[in-house]
């Protein structure tokens, strides 16, 4: 049995359709279709049956996807076991991270890690985080870097362990010359007349920023939905739009806006997840250790918004 065919038939079980399970994978629909075929026919044994316009296992279907799961667990302990046996510190290991995240620390984490051991490949894939638990729990990544804020780390909480890494204050982002730009700190009823640029790549964070305002009495007036932070520190630096950033993005200066802090404060959590039976590879082990020590340093220096 070929594990990435199991894997495909575990995922087409967790989203329930061939196109959504394609799109978690990365392939098309159509070779979903085929790997699950081919597994089907390599087994002698229908694992799937048309119902209404999804698609359900049958009961050999869910008994594969049970095995399988044990199976990848398996794995994963004797790639931990083999990998303490080495004399250094080696391989692959898959980061999915969010981009303030990336940005702020794990770019200087993946740097000190590749000089200390130059046989450890680290492969970093952006990925919000929701999409990032989803991945570890679908061996497509070792490392989720998560926040409260747009995940839930209690969902499968069984499956993975937890690290906690930093906590995270939003700000308020104004155009530096904007009537409030000098207030010590702002409430978000405060700005019900403000237009709003977003950061559209994450949908999770843009819906809790939108439900923020409604608890807030309105409903925000949205004048840009951008594909990436830069274009939204762009819109608030020409005075057309605020915004709500984390203070990971305050690591590094914004010309032209001003971050004022929001009241009362909104912290998040920052946590790494990784699978339970990952926990004593040594390249793990040495990935927490180096982001760790990077998040405290680069969090203690972070330096007052003023721009």
């Amino acid at each position: 049995m070929d594990i990435s065919r199991l894997l495909t038939l575990r995922e087409l079980a967790r989203c329930g359709t061939m196109a959504a399970a394609a799109e978690s994978l990365h392939l098309t629909p159509s070779a979903v279709s085929q790997q699950i075929t081919q597994l089907e026919c390599s087994l002698d044994t229908p694992l799937t049956e048309r119902r209404g316009r999804g698609v359900a296992l049958t009961p050999a279907g869910d008994a594969l996807v049970r095995h399988t799961e044990r199976i990848m667990v398996i794995l994963d302990e004797a790639r931990s076991e083999l990998a303490q046996l080495r004399s250094d510190i080696a391989g692959q290991l898959r980061i999915a991270a969010f981009p303030s995240l990336a940005v702020a620390i794990l770019a200087d984490t993946v740097q000190a890690l590749q000089a200390a051991y130059p046989r450890l490949q680290i492969v970093v894939q952006e990925m919000e985080p929701q999409e990032g638990l989803t991945a570890l729990s679908a061996w497509r990544t070792d490392v989720a870097v998560i926040d409260d804020l747009a995940a839930d780390p209690g969902v499968h909480h069984d499956a993975y362990d937890l690290v906690p890494l930093a906590e995270d204050v939003l700000h308020i982002l104004l155009p530096v010359d904007h009537p409030l730009a000098n207030r010590s700190s702002l409430q978000i009823s405060e700005l019900r007349e403000a237009a709003w640029a977003l950061d559209s790549t994450s949908s999770s964070f843009g819906e809790f920023i939108a439900n923020l305002c409604r608890r807030a009495g309105f409903e925000p007036r949205i004048n840009a939905h951008c594909t990436g932070f830069e274009m939204v520190a762009a819109m608030v630096a020409s005075g057309c739009s605020i915004s709500i950033a984390s203070g990971l993005r305050l690591i590094k200066p914004l010309d032209g806006v001003k971050a004022v802090p929001l009241r009362p404060e909104i912290h998040r959590r920052i946590l790494l997840a990784y699978r339970k039976a990952d926990r004593c590879h040594p390249a793990l082990q040495a990935f927490l250790t180096e982001i760790k020590r990077n998040a405290s340093r680069t969090l203690a220096a972070k330096p007052t918004q003023e721009h």
